[in-house]
């Protein structure tokens, strides 16, 4: 048992398809000219666009054609640990239990009922998304069961798209109803108690558009969201339209009805910070119902009660008692709190339970009456208790692993509560709690085992390490046991910090491939712009201080390099989405750190994201280029205008790592011409326009056909990508396979 070699197969002599640059395209940002030569990249659905992609494409496979030693075995692998069966877990409305369960490698989780845990009947698939498409691109995106559990609405998604189009079944014979929402997006189904509907959120129709929603990328800008209601076997047409508001065109809407089934509660979102407004209805208001309202199209909006009507704070609704609502909130509490208020009196808001010092309170839920489950993160480690609903007391503390609480699924109707966890060498554990005894016992319910992977084999610690400003910042390493620090080790380095979005201890096949088969060290470190510490630690890595998280992110893999885990040639670094952002600023501001980028769906371009789909909503944490003082903020670090030659600052032989660009043709939430721009970029500014270039490390770009930003993938997409990807990382990086 050992080492095998890496494939002698040498790299090709990458010729990269040009791309025409024009020069007449400039932009003026406040008295500063910036030239946009790839402008019209933005056109994805023209004929030259996709010539350009059909052409990157064919640079990429030759490229990976040499990796196919490790891109074979890494498949194998990959597909023989992802043969597991996977369970969220499951929750209960009357009687019957749901939940999405995967027996290994279906592409997608089956939605499944059982009803009653006891031993009676078992489980029945009650939807397959398995059913939806041939290829397995169409995937449920969303889905809410009515309080009387007659009937599941779902919405799916087309090629990963963010746009869903929402069905309805009964759920006792499995019928379908004639029922189709379209143009939904950014919404929740929220059923009124009585099962006769729901309330969801949609834009309007794209204007002269009337292909349906998987022919091609739309990239207009989303305004104009609205709610509605939509009556059980009813055509969308006769929906009623419950909110506007046109003076507001970029305001989001998520409507939720409280569990008593009395309110109608709307969160009101102008970006994706954490701050939202709060209005409420009393649907017993409504004399003959919202059945009363039919008819009234155009005049059927719902007269809401304003009750936060200033973005100064974030809300989320808990429980209420009647009038008496429990929000959780950051108002005044970075850390966050929990607060009650009587909306009869809407300045009788009083702290329930206040903010903590140190932890940061995640999630709460109520449960069985009086109860609440509170989760708290301290130091990116999960703290679980019981408290008190009416006065926020301590009842117990509920003892867990370090690791990450993924969900937990109770009402207040119900002492039965099931909590979903997961770490880095646990793949999953569902626990079944009743919390009406004293003293509630975590019973495991359902324990997911990966066959061919022992956790004994692997080890996870936390470090502390100063970022350049001396910040300590915390990051996981995770590794095979007992590993000699002697700088050999290939480690990839995993990053996001962005929008308040906490990374934690989470179990990933790929992760235990790479460290079992190729010998990687695992590393995810917890840098500002996060919420790991709160909303000071996000607002410390946003806006102004968005050069925190690369300075936090380039110190992660110097002190890697430093304690001996790695050296800069064996130091691959990946991100997805806004930490595809974090990669690509990262190896402009240090081509010299690391020996493989790997950034997938990236915001390259940070002049003009805000001009398609849902862009607008991140100024948020980026600012916006129409603003001069954040103009200046943003050209420092944007990617697509930083691409410097390294070898020009008397470095005569750096270069930039080896780089692969992920991206899909479907990504409506950060369009695919970021990347297109990027990579056209980078290899005319460090390749086609410099004779003899000291770059030799390939820059290419893996584009995914009919898939979005992330969600939605099919199993085999998943592997085929991480296979793709990692066997570019080991080859670029000289890496032997480990039998």
């Amino acid at each position: 048992m050992g080492s095998l070699p890496a494939a002698d197969k040498p790299l090709p002599a990458l010729r990269y398809p040009p791309a025409r640059r024009d020069d007449d395209i400039v932009d003026d940002y406040h008295g500063v000219t910036v030239p946009d030569p790839y402008r019209w990249m933005e056109e994805l659905e023209s004929e030259e666009v996709k010539g350009f992609v059909d052409a990157q494409a064919a640079v990429a496979e030759a490229v990976l054609s040499t990796c196919d030693d490790h891109r074979v075995r890494l498949r194998g692998q990959l597909t023989a640990l992802f043969d597991h069966r996977r369970y969220r877990a499951p929750f209960k409305r009357a009687g019957s239990y749901f939940y999405l369960h995967n027996p290994g490698l279906q592409p997608h989780s089956a939605l499944y009922v059982q009803h009653g845990l006891g031993g009676g009947e078992e489980p029945d698939v009650l939807l397959d998304p398995n059913t939806f498409s041939d290829d397995a691109t169409v995937s449920l995106a969303m889905f809410g069961v009515s309080h009387d559990g007659e009937h599941l609405a779902y919405g799916t998604s087309a090629s990963g798209s963010d746009w869903v189009t929402i069905r309805v079944m009964r759920v006792r014979d499995r019928r379908h109803l004639h029922d189709e929402i379209c143009w939904v997006k950014f919404s929740a189904i929220a059923w009124t108690r009585d099962g006769k509907g729901f309330f969801y959120s949609r834009f309007p129709a794209p204007k002269n558009d009337g292909a349906p929603l998987g022919a091609g990328i739309k990239t207009s800008v989303n305004l104009n969201h609205e709610v509605y209601y939509h009556f059980l076997g009813t055509d969308q047409s006769e929906d009623l339209l419950c909110w506007e508001d046109p003076d507001h065109p970029k305001y989001i809407y998520t409507p939720e009805v409280s569990e008593d089934g009395k309110y109608v509660i709307l969160s009101v979102a102008e970006t994706s910070e954490p701050v939202n407004k709060l209005y409420y209805y009393d649907l017993s208001a409504l004399p003959d119902g919202l059945e009363g309202m039919k008819g009234n199209h155009g005049n059927a909006m719902l007269p809401f009660v304003k009750l936060v009507d200033e973005f100064e704070a974030y809300y989320a609704l808990i429980a209420n008692d009647d009038t008496q609502f429990t929000f959780l909130t950051n108002k005044n509490a970075p850390k966050y709190k929990l607060s009650r208020i009587d909306v009869n009196e809407p300045h009788s808001w009083m702290d329930i339970l206040p903010e903590d010092e140190k932890a940061v309170l995640e999630s709460a839920c109520a449960v069985h009456g009086d109860k609440l489950l509170v989760n708290y993160l301290s130091d990116v480690k999960y703290v679980l208790q019981m408290r008190s609903l009416v006065t926020g007391e301590l009842l117990h503390d509920i003892p867990i692993d370090i690791g990450s609480v993924n969900g937990i699924s109770g009402r207040r109707d119900n002492s039965e509560v099931f909590i979903e966890f997961a770490s880095f060498l646990t793949p999953g554990i569902i626990y079944r709690c009743d919390v009406s005894k004293e003293t509630p016992e975590m019973n495991i319910y359902r324990e997911i085992s990966v066959g061919g992977f022992d956790r004994t084999d692997f080890e996870a610690k936390q470090v502390f390490y100063p970022s350049k400003d001396g910040t300590k910042i915390p990051m996981f390493i995770v590794s095979k046991k007992s590993i000699v620090l002697d700088g050999s080790h290939p480690t990839l380095l995993y990053g996001y910090g962005g929008f308040g979005m906490n990374m934690t201890p989470h179990f990933s096949v790929t992760r235990i491939v790479l460290m079992r088969n190729l010998g990687f060290v695992s590393c995810i470190a917890n840098i500002r712009g996060g919420g790991e510490y709160g909303e000071d630690w996000h607002k410390a890595g946003s806006l102004a201080n968005k050069q925190n998280c690369f300075d936090d992110f380039i110190a992660a893999g110097e002190f890697l390099v430093s304690a001996g885990y790695t050296n800069p040639s064996r130091l691959c670094v990946e991100g997805a989405s806004n930490g595809g952002l974090l990669v690509a600023a990262c190896i402009n501001q240090r081509p010299d750190l690391f020996g493989c980028a790997l950034a997938h769906v990236g915001v390259m371009d940070m002049l003009r994201f805000h001009k398609f789909t849902i862009g607008r909503a991140w100024t948020c944490d980026f600012g916006c280029s129409e603003k001069e003082e954040e103009f200046h903020w943003l050209i420092k670090y944007s990617p697509l205008h930083n691409v410097r030659r390294p070898w020009e600052k008397g470095h005569r032989r750096q270069q930039y790592p080896s780089t692969m660009l992920l991206t899909a043709d479907h990504d409506d939430r950060v369009v695919p011409s970021h990347t297109l721009k990027f990579l056209a970029t980078m290899q005319h500014v460090l390749c086609t326009s410099v004779k003899e270039s000291p770059q030799t490390n390939p820059i290419v770009a893996r584009i995914d056909r009919k898939s979005g930003h992330g969600c939605g993938r099919s199993t085999q997409k998943i592997i085929d990508e991480a296979a793709d990807r990692y066997a570019f990382a080991a080859k670029m990086m000289g890496i032997s396979w480990i039998d």
